[in-house]
Parts: structure tokens; C-alpha cells; sequence
């Protein structure tokens, strides 16, 4: 076990958590909420640090970011555990685990394998990484050092006093789920869906964020949903990219079928016409809403399928090759570690 950051001591031994949105309140020997936190005798434990359940070398479209480091390769990890109970997650067996396990991966060892692996840099992923924060944070550090970027995948659910400690993470992939306090409730299990929208905003003050919003039919597959998505990431930044990605069946919500073409294409209309600048259609290889293309004159300047970068002509200066409209793009040319 590793003594916790961001809590503070109550009455009768108990200790308030700061690190998410649930603030729990935990007894002399309980656990948070995202069952990785423990109280032993006033004092809070994160009991995953340097404990890795699942890892792997990802091309960085896979998160998906399609605006930082295009085409690189980051070394993503996890432990057990969330502070979200989704009914269709996919990663439900580690995310809401009740039991500890993993292999003792230290941050300096991943650090080391990420540069053996040839990665670009580190992703924190796979189940939510704020339950892990200390983790990952010191995992971070050590990775500038080695000039590997870090980033996380993240449902947004971390407090204010959370991002002011998110200095060595570099830009983070955001769930926008519902734009519905409701449906937060009842298919993710939190309260409170306003604390994520303050997330996406502070975390864009503090550097590169792209935003997902999983299309899930009969809960959030409708123009006024799509509308509100995209009005409130608009209203922030016109060039922050926006992805409607397709739902599949798992977990608690096999009964649900899987989002059909149209109605992403349809949210990708819709947020365009709200004046966003990168839309994409994600989980259906091959599909023209993969692509990025110049909001200036509306050329192609990145070609995907899948995970994969087909073509790539954004010009070394961040522009599009044809009319020299700016193109968002970060990279080494800009951004070093």
C-alpha cells in the first residue's frame, strides 16, 4: 500500500477523499467507492499503486486521440477499478473487480519498457485512471525525464483539486457520456454529471483534450442529445475534436443492439452544423468519418482505417497543403516531453 494523495482527516478516525467526485467518506478499515481506496487507521491507502492488471503498446488512434502525436505508438496500463458503474462497460471484469490483483510494475519499470517497446509515450486507460492517480502521476513524472508525453482516458469525473496535481499529464481523452443528470444515474451510477462538464473545461485551460460520446441506442441516439453534445463542446472550443463512437453489446447491457451507421453519421452532421471543426465516427473501420480534413477548404489531410494513418499531408507548420488553413495538430514540432 501506498499513502494516498488528496484526502483529509474527519472525525473518529474517518478520512474524506478528494481525488473524485464522490467525495467519500470512508471508515476506520472501508474502501472508497472505486474499491482501490482504503482507510487503515485514519490514514488513506491507494492499495493498486505499482499494481498493473493489464498492459500493452497501443497506436495512440486507439484511445482515440487523433490530434496528438498522430501515428505514434503509447505504452497503456491499467490496475482494477472505478469510480463509475457503467452498465455496458467493456472492461467490466478489471474496472469493477472487487478483489486486488495485478503484477508489481513499478513506474520506473514502465517507464524503461515503454522506451524498449519503442513507444512515444504513456497511457493511462483501460479502467479509469483518476482511482489510480498516485500511480500514474509518478509514472508520468519519470516519463518526461525519458521524454515520453503521458495522457489519460478518462471519464472526467476527478475533482478540481485533482487537475491542480495533473501537471506531468499532458492532455486527456474525456467521456461525455449523457448530457442528461438521469441516464448518469441510471447506467453510469453517479451523481452529479455537471462535475465532468466542469472537468472537460478545466482540463482544456490546461492543455490538449478531445472529447467521446458513446451513441447507445435508445439512451442517447437523438438529434436533440447529439445537439447538446455538440453545442457544449463548441461553446467551449471550436477546434476540440469530438468523436460519436458506436456501442456494442457487453456487460449489464446485452440487451441493448449496437449503434447503427446512420445514426453516428447523423450526430456528425449535426455537431458540424454547431460549427465544430473535427468530427469523427469512431469503431466503424474504414468509414469517411474517420478522416480529418481542413475546416478551412475541406481537404483531406489525414487518412485513417481503423487505428491505422493512411495518408498524411498536414505540412510541417501545422497546415493544411492546399489553401494553408491551420490544422490542430500536436507534436514534436511543438510539444516536448
Amino acid at each position: 500500500m501506498k499513502e494516498a494523495m488528496l484526502w483529509d482527516a474527519a472525525e473518529g478516525k474517518k478520512v474524506r477523499c478528494k481525488l473524485c467526485n464522490h467525495r467519500c467518506l470512508i471508515p476506520d478499515g472501508g474502501r472508497g467507492f472505486c474499491l482501490v481506496r482504503k482507510n487503515e487507521g485514519g490514514k488513506l491507502y491507494s492499495l493498486v499503486y505499482g499494481k498493473a492488471v493489464s498492459w500493452e503498446v497501443d497506436p495512440i488512434e486507439k484511445k482515440p486521440f487523433f490530434h496528438w502525436f498522430p501515428g505514434t505508438k503509447a505504452f497503456s496500463f491499467a490496475t482494477v477499478g472505478c469510480n463509475f458503474r457503467c452498465e455496458g462497460c467493456q472492461n467490466w471484469s478489471i474496472s469493477q473487480a472487487k478483489e486486488i490483483s495485478g503484477l508489481e510494475l513499478l513506474p520506473d519499470e514502465i517507464v524503461k519498457m515503454a522506451g524498449q517497446l519503442g513507444a512515444k509515450g504513456i497511457a493511462y486507460t483501460y479502467t479509469e485512471p483518476t482511482i489510480f492517480f498516485e500511480y500514474a502521476r509518478d509514472t508520468a513524472k519519470l516519463g518526461h525525464k525519458e521524454h515520453l508525453y503521458s495522457v489519460f482516458v478518462t471519464n472526467g469525473y476527478m475533482t478540481p483539486e485533482a487537475i491542480k496535481e495533473m501537471g506531468p499529464i499532458d492532455a486527456s481523452r474525456i467521456d461525455l457520456k449523457f448530457m442528461d443528470e438521469k441516464l448518469y444515474n441510471t447506467y453510469c451510477h453517479i451523481k452529479g454529471y455537471e462535475h465532468v462538464l466542469e472537468s472537460i473545461k478545466l482540463l482544456h485551460k490546461k492543455g490538449h483534450v478531445e472529447v467521446i460520446n458513446l451513441v447507445i441506442p435508445t439512451l442517447n441516439d437523438n438529434d436533440d442529445a447529439y445537439r447538446a453534445t455538440a453545442k457544449f463542446v463548441a461553446d467551449m472550443d471550436k477546434d476540440t475534436p469530438l468523436h460519436f463512437i458506436a456501442f456494442y453489446p457487453a456487460n449489464k447491457a446485452m440487451d441493448i443492439p449496437r449503434t447503427t451507421v446512420q445514426a453516428l453519421e447523423r450526430a456528425r452532421k449535426i455537431s458540424m452544423d454547431e460549427g465544430l471543426h473535427y468530427v469523427y465516427v469512431g469503431n466503424i473501420p474504414g468509414h469517411p468519418g474517420e478522416n480529418t480534413y481542413c475546416p478551412k477548404c475541406g481537404e483531406m489531410v489525414i487518412g485513417r482505417y481503423g487505428f491505422t494513418i493512411t495518408k498524411y499531408s498536414v505540412t510541417k507548420e501545422h497546415k493544411c497543403p492546399k489553401c494553408g488553413g491551420k490544422i490542430l495538430i500536436w507534436d514534436e514540432t511543438d510539444y516536448k516531453p
